[in-house]
């Protein structure tokens, strides 16, 4: 599995002026980011927060792919997107836009999503939401914001009853969990996985969605990821990066195609989301990989 980056790690890979932070005032299991961007398209790897995105201003269309799915929205003011825990993604918008981020934790959403099923959870999921309203969201998202910027006195208690609220919120309309099973997950069959291996790689040029690597082996989506982390120790979408990089090197190594041809047949959205995923896993871009390989 992929590491984690952390909400203190995010400006790196999504470049913007931070206009208010909760770093530093000792909050517990949440946290607030608030930020002006510019247009931007960024890939960002799996975080260990949950995070909600809170739109304050600018109107701007919003692409956005998660595990592999696209999905694209006008996002407005009053507007809020979810991103679960754990799951890469893949941002795109085009006009300056102001926002701010609440982060939730692991330990939260888990100890919220025990007391309220009264069960032991193995994981928690958000919804893939990207553009929504709810008042109850934006009201809580809005008064954690505020506890940021003014500091009153008992901020830590305040924003940690806050944000339980906000937990059980999410949990009850925009969440699903698994729960630990008696038995530990087992592994998937070698026939299963030749068959799953050879489903992505005749249909890496397109978007391969795990709903549909799933239904190729006849499994429920949890299921499938559950039995798939156990088998290969990675998640689905990272597998399948893995393999249209791999596809990518060998065509710019072997063969006379342009960069943009290479792109489309591995499945990457253009050259450049291709040049940026082959700079972070291989430290090398394109060109430069099929100079030294003399192509």
């Amino acid at each position: 599995m992929a590491n984690l980056i952390s909400p203190r790690d995010l400006p790196t890979w999504v470049p913007g002026r931070i206009t208010s932070a909760s770093d530093g005032l000792g909050w517990k299991n949440v946290g607030h980011r608030a930020y002006r961007y510019t247009g931007l398209d960024v890939p960002i790897p799996p975080m260990d927060h949950f995070m909600v995105v809170r739109y304050h201003a600018g109107d701007t269309p919003m692409d956005r792919c998660v595990e592999g799915r696209w999905s694209r929205k006008r996002c407005t003011p009053g507007d809020f997107s979810l991103l679960t825990r754990s799951a890469p993604s893949h941002w795109h918008w085009t006009q300056c836009i102001e926002v701010s981020h609440t982060y939730l934790s692991e330990a939260l959403m888990s100890r919220v999503a025990s007391d309220v099923t009264e069960r032991t959870v193995a994981e928690v999921q958000l919804h893939d939401v990207l553009q929504a309203q709810d008042p109850a969201v934006t009201h809580i998202v809005d008064a954690i914001t505020l506890e940021a910027r003014q500091r009153g006195l008992g901020g830590s208690l305040y924003v940690e009853a806050l944000s339980i609220q906000l937990a059980v919120h999410l949990f009850r309309k925009y969440a699903r969990c698994t729960f630990q099973d008696a038995q530990p997950v087992g592994p998937l069959s070698p026939t299963r996985v030749r068959r799953l291996e050879e489903y992505i790689e005749s249909h890496l040029h397109e978007g391969i969605t795990i709903e549909k690597m799933a239904e190729t082996l006849g499994l429920g989506v949890w299921t499938f990821t559950r039995h798939f982390r156990a088998t290969l120790g990675c998640s689905p979408y990272e597998f399948v990066m893995g393999r249209r990089v791999e596809r990518a090197a060998r065509l710019l190594a072997s063969r006379g195609l342009a960069i943009k041809e290479v792109a489309a047949m591995c499945g990457f959205a253009d050259q450049a989301h291709l040049t940026r995923v082959l700079r972070a896993r291989l430290g090398t871009t394109p060109a430069r990989l099929r100079k030294d390989n003399g192509a």
